[in-house]
């Protein structure tokens, strides 16, 4: 793979002429990517640098991929206006037991090196620390656009986030990473550790930043912390409308990052009409985790529903006798309570007093209207705005 294929989609690029040399000279580079695990789940925010990491890997380069059990527990404050909440070892751990089953849908594991930054921090000394951190001055820390926004507004600073970006630039001196990746937001930590390469008389890594894919909610960066994302362990069905939620403006940023278009054949999609192009991005993305069929199942789901207005064949299902209700409480305000879905009865009354809900197809405005009692053969289908569908039986 020539270099220009590896620096597509490349927002900046450090290290470029050392880059060009390495690769000149037949070395096989070690590429890393770190992430900490703050919660459960990878997200095609992540995936947008993934995707880039297998491109070095399959072009035989060494696939490094860090898990920040040790940083997660510190929390990196880069686009942070405040303090990260402090996880637990206990919950650092449990979030990433599945860090390597996601990331495998993508990265090839038998070509693939993981490590833990743990291993050599939760050794290390507090002399250790005091003398990292004698690599970078306050003055030059207070650079970071974040720092300085949260100095200048008194908002608190704490030593640990200070100390983040010479943590993450001390992994790249254990791992003599050639490379590194990551999002434009991490420009500042993946530099410091391009310096303190440096510093020990290592060759320094690139540095190579991935554009921040934007979240569902059409402004902030898609992250887990914005609950704004799509998760690699999300379901089919739910990648599917997530994808279809977003804007026709963000679509082709999803297109061009997440499934590699080229200029050419996302012009070629921008001739279409942009629910048909939304469309196809959908399907090609829940094809990428659960394969053609799948995809094609949820395609056709979501045609039925949103196009052809008809009401699925798959969706939660209830039995009436089931429901810790009694005869006198079967209400359509108790009974969509009990399935759990919605957040409270007053999100419920609300969705009545919009026009939001139907029963068997007629729209209802009484949440206290009471369900008659069905024959074993009989069923009712409430649709609660346009994308949940709840099955009752008797």
């Amino acid at each position: 793979m020539k270099l220009d294929e590896l620096l597509n989609n490349t927002e900046v690029a450090i290290g470029g002429e050392e880059l060009v040399q390495r690769l000149a000279d037949g070395r096989k580079l070690k590429v890393k990517f770190g992430v900490d695990p703050t919660r459960p789940d990878l997200t095609f925010g992540h995936l947008v640098v993934f995707n880039k990491l297998k491109q070095f890997q399959e072009a035989g380069h060494e696939a490094i991929l860090l898990i920040g059990d040790y940083t997660a527990q510190i929390g990196d404050p880069s686009g942070r206006s405040e303090l990260r909440p402090e996880l637990t070892e206990e919950e650092v751990n449990e979030n990433a037991k599945t860090y390597l089953d996601q990331a495998f849908r993508i990265l090839d594991p038998k070509k693939t090196t993981v490590r833990r930054n743990s291993e050599w921090f939760a050794p290390m000394t507090f002399a250790d620390a005091l003398n990292l951190s004698r690599k970078m001055t306050v003055a030059r820390m207070l650079e970071r656009d974040d720092f300085e926004k949260r100095f200048q507004s008194n908002q608190p600073i704490s030593m640990v986030e200070f100390m983040y970006p010479l943590i993450q630039g001390y992994d790249s001196i254990v791992l003599e990473s050639d490379v590194e990746l990551g999002g434009s937001d991490q420009l500042f930590n993946m530099l410091v550790g391009r310096n303190l390469q440096k510093e020990q008389g290592h060759a320094p890594q690139a540095v190579l930043t991935m554009p921040l894919l934007v979240g569902l909610d059409g402004s902030r960066k898609m992250s887990k912390s914005y609950d704004n994302y799509i998760a690699f362990n999300d379901s089919s069905k739910d990648i599917f409308g997530k994808i279809m939620s977003i804007s026709d403006d963000a679509m082709w940023s999803y297109f061009k990052l997440l499934l590699l278009k080229s200029e050419d054949e996302i012009g070629e999609l921008q001739n279409l009409h942009p629910m048909e192009s939304k469309k196809s991005l959908a399907r090609e993305l829940t094809a990428l985790f659960f394969g053609d069929e799948t995809a094609k199942k949820e395609f056709t789901s979501f045609a039925q529903v949103f196009s052809k207005g008809e009401t699925p064949e798959e969706m939660k299902t209830f039995k009436l006798s089931e429901l810790s209700l009694d005869a006198e409480s079967l209400t359509l305000l108790n009974i969509m309570s009990e399935t759990g879905i919605f957040d409270s009865k007053g999100q419920i009354r609300r969705l009545f007093q919009q026009g939001a809900i139907k029963l068997n197809g007629e729209k209802k405005e009484n949440c206290e209207e009471r369900v008659n009692e069905l024959a074993a053969s009989e069923e009712i289908v409430i649709k609660s705005g346009k994308k949940t569908f709840i099955r009752f039986l008797a």
